[in-house]
């Protein structure tokens, strides 16, 4: 097989051309590190980020501005539907050290749409113009932009947009394969990658339900993308992104991980996220939750799918959903692992 090669958005090198997607609530700095020790993307994205947030100083959204060198080259992707805010939070990503601003025009959620940002702008293509071309015009790094095929089923809307982005500056255009009606729903239809292909020249990476290796190649191989971007199947489980990766580079197949290894970087990833919200802690009333709380329950979602698949997983999904602390998640996961494959590895101290 021959490996898929890399390319540039602007000066920005994304090699492999393996891209891990900016998910809310998913895709904190704390999981995106676990992401790129262990399945080694060539571009990561952050959660959301707010303009309007931004705007106002909302503390829980600027911390998303939070950039390391270790997890480099790194997009923020921000989103809202007001030129002036946009390019005034463009301008912070930039001065924060984001390699590349991304716009959402994807997100199809209601509490998104009904402030005219995400996918809304899939229906004004004017001001979705201007907001691209505004933001080109207030960084020096490139613009990007992520888009859905269009609002619903009655126009494929992407590639006159994404037309009207590149002229307008933006650096690389990446299609989920779905109509923001469609939410997660149905299958991604991959022709609407092949169609956007022939419609712009700049980069062009894929999305939508790139499972595995053989998915990541029948996606360029079927569709002409430059690049695969890879979401929920990441989830908790940065080994598929280093399976997905081995699969495009042509890189030995990584050994699987055991469950202590999985279990391990769950507390792994738990302890981090502690740490990110001690980071911005703000004081609050006695009965508030703690730092060590917030972390567990940001996480709730997160936690279980460590070991999905193990036997007994489904069983022990209720308590890990539960814990409020770090020690009570080593206990439940050092007892699920011995229980399951004996003992594997000593506690945790």
């Amino acid at each position: 097989m021959v490996a898929l090669q890399g390319f540039n958005v602007g000066a920005v090198r994304v090699d492999p051309p393996l891209l891990l997607a900016p998910m809310e609530d998913v895709t904190a700095l704390p999981m995106r590190l676990i992401a790129k020790r262990i399945g080694r993307p060539g571009l990561m994205f952050t959660e959301f980020v707010s303009a309007m947030a931004v705007h106002h100083g909302a503390k829980k959204t600027l911390r998303k501005l939070a950039v390391l060198d270790e997890e480099r080259p790194l997009g923020i992707q921000i989103f809202g539907g007001d030129v002036a805010t946009m390019v005034e939070t463009a301008r912070l990503c930039e001065e924060s050290g984001a390699d590349i601003v991304d716009i959402n025009m994807g997100c199809w959620v209601p509490k998104v749409c009904k402030t005219g940002s995400g996918a809304a702008l899939l229906k004004d293509p004017e001001l979705a113009e201007r907001i691209v071309a505004g933001v080109v015009k207030a960084v020096k790094v490139p613009v990007t932009v992520k888009v859905r095929a269009g609002w619903d089923w009655s126009l494929f809307a992407a590639p006159d947009l994404a037309k009207r982005f590149e002229a307008a500056g933006a650096q690389m255009i990446t299609l989920h394969a779905r109509f923001a009606k469609q939410g997660f729903e149905g299958e991604a239809d991959w022709r609407l990658i092949q169609d956007l292909r022939h419609a712009v020249s700049v980069p062009l990476v894929g999305n939508g339900d790139v499972k595995t290796g053989d998915d990541a190649i029948r996606m360029v191989r079927e569709t002409g993308c430059d690049g695969v971007m890879v979401g929920r199947s990441a989830i908790s489980n940065p080994w598929n992104l280093a399976r997905i990766r081995s699969a495009i580079t042509g890189e030995p197949e990584p050994t699987e991980p055991s469950l202590w290894e999985r279990a391990q970087t769950a507390i792994a990833h738990a302890k981090a996220m502690v740490d990110y919200e001690a980071r911005f802690d703000v004081p609050s009333g006695k009965s508030a939750p703690t730092v060590e709380q917030r972390a567990l329950r940001a996480l709730r979602g997160q936690l279980p799918m460590y070991i999905k698949g193990a036997p007994g997983a489904a069983q022990v999904r209720a308590r890990l959903t539960a814990v409020d602390s770090v020690a009570e998640l080593e206990d439940v996961l050092t007892e699920f692992v011995r229980a399951t494959e004996g003992l594997l590895s000593p506690a945790p101290q």
